[in-house]
């Protein structure tokens, strides 16, 4: 061949290289889809470079993932296993750890593609023709603008991801406070106190104090099962239906009823509800309640008669069950001047170095010798035991506490 035909074939080869890589760059600056991608390359490299057959993997999750597969007769696989991808850089030799079934028979040429270290893909070529040259310096170097385009659309869609989750959350926490009581009411016949912990951003408890009128009042806890956006909503719900029951009647046994048809309802079974509902009426000086469930709250009387009482009587957990299988109400009657203590499991399941739960025993204990206390001073002084009972240990779920003083 002449000086002349050799440069004009250096020239073309050249004029198709270009081609190739404005054509790969383009379609990367459109925003192309990585299926759109992966197609233009290909079909960029079959027809503009020395190229019969190829085979691509990319590198994903501690495996290479096939991605191209062209003009290749053999039973190739879906994946590979990195601890089965060597490469000897020294001898120029890649060695893959395969089935028998598997064959690379007619692939003749690899060209890896690194970050640093670290090998992003593999692309594996047999030539259209073996007399002709492959540039594989330029093939290599149109990969790396392939994979990395790739890499790329992969992080954005994390980072999208990460931000619809943050959003998420944020709309779930904003929800979740909504719920609770701006205010809870601090007079001289009733003084009403919460500390909640959220075990994360949002959390799974709920309690509410409603007064119906200057005689009656309701409160209630509940502690819904899952969490995020999914448990928000539909504590968000069971609140909804819960304050409109309370607007129209103030029997416990049909609102409790209508509370777990609801929340059967909107979740089929899949979730429930741990919830205490109570009611103080200071004429008649009774209460009455349902138990649907829950950690049984703690009745301290003031007049010392006698250990604090559990409130147990009720149901079972809301939501299991279309119709609950048993309903009772609890009542307590000629009470003057007492303290209800509603909590949820997280505060007597909080762990200390030993993995020894709090327990219920310790927090009867703690009440029985601090009955008297005004609701706030009960919260410090018994966070404050809690916290030196943990000692920094990770709170497990989500610790609420509401104390009601009746005068």
């Amino acid at each position: 061949m002449n000086p002349l035909t050799t440069e004009t074939v250096k020239y073309q080869r050249k004029e198709l290289e270009l081609k190739a890589l404005l054509e790969i760059t383009q379609a990367i600056n459109e925003n192309k889809t990585e299926s759109v991608l992966l197609n233009i390359f290909k079909f960029t490299c079959l027809v503009h470079l020395n190229i019969k057959s190829m085979v691509l993997y990319v590198a994903s999750g501690g495996k290479f993932d096939l991605r191209i597969s062209h003009n290749v007769k053999g039973k190739i696989p879906q994946i590979i296993p990195q601890d089965a991808v060597v490469e000897n850089k020294a001898l120029g030799k890649l060695s893959l750890t395969l089935s028998e079934d598997y064959s690379f028979s007619e692939i003749d040429i690899y060209v890896p593609v690194y970050h640093k270290d670290k090998m992003l893909a593999i692309l594996l070529l047999k030539r259209k023709d073996e007399s002709s040259e492959l540039d594989l310096n330029f093939t290599q170097a149109l990969t790396n603008i392939l994979v990395v385009a790739l890499e790329n659309k992969r992080f954005a869609r994390r980072q999208l991801e990460e931000e619809r989750l943050r959003r998420e959350i944020e709309i779930a926490s904003n929800v979740q406070r909504m719920l609770f009581p701006s205010k809870l009411p601090q007079t001289d016949n009733l003084n009403a106190k919460v500390t909640y912990i959220p075990h994360s951003t949002v959390g799974g408890d709920y309690y509410d104090l409603i007064q119906k009128s200057p005689d009656e009042v309701f409160f209630c806890i509940a502690d819904v099962s899952g969490k995020g956006m999914p448990a928000a909503l539909l504590m968000s719900n069971f609140q909804a239906a819960l304050r409109t029951l309370l607007r129209s009647s103030s029997d416990l046994k049909m609102i409790v009823e209508q509370l777990n048809f609801t929340t059967f309802d909107n979740t089929q079974g899949e979730r429930f509800i741990t919830f205490f509902l109570g009611y103080y009426n200071y004429k008649t000086k009774s209460l009455s309640y349902v138990n649907a469930g829950h950690n049984p709250p703690i009745l301290c009387r003031d007049d010392a008669r006698g250990e604090p009482e559990l409130l147990e009587a009720g149901t079972t957990i809301l939501g299991a069950f279309e119709s609950l299988p048993f309903l009772e109400t609890g009542f307590r009657t000629d009470l003057n001047k007492f303290t209800l203590h509603l909590y949820t499991d997280g505060l007597t399941e909080t762990m200390n170095p030993a993995d020894e739960e709090y327990g219920d025993e310790k927090f009867t204990e703690f009440i029985k010798t601090n009955s008297y206390d005004d609701p706030t001073v009960f919260h410090s002084r018994f966070f404050d035991e809690l916290d030196s009972y943990s000692q920094g240990q990770p709170k497990c779920d989500d610790i609420t506490l509401l104390s009601i003083k009746f005068n």
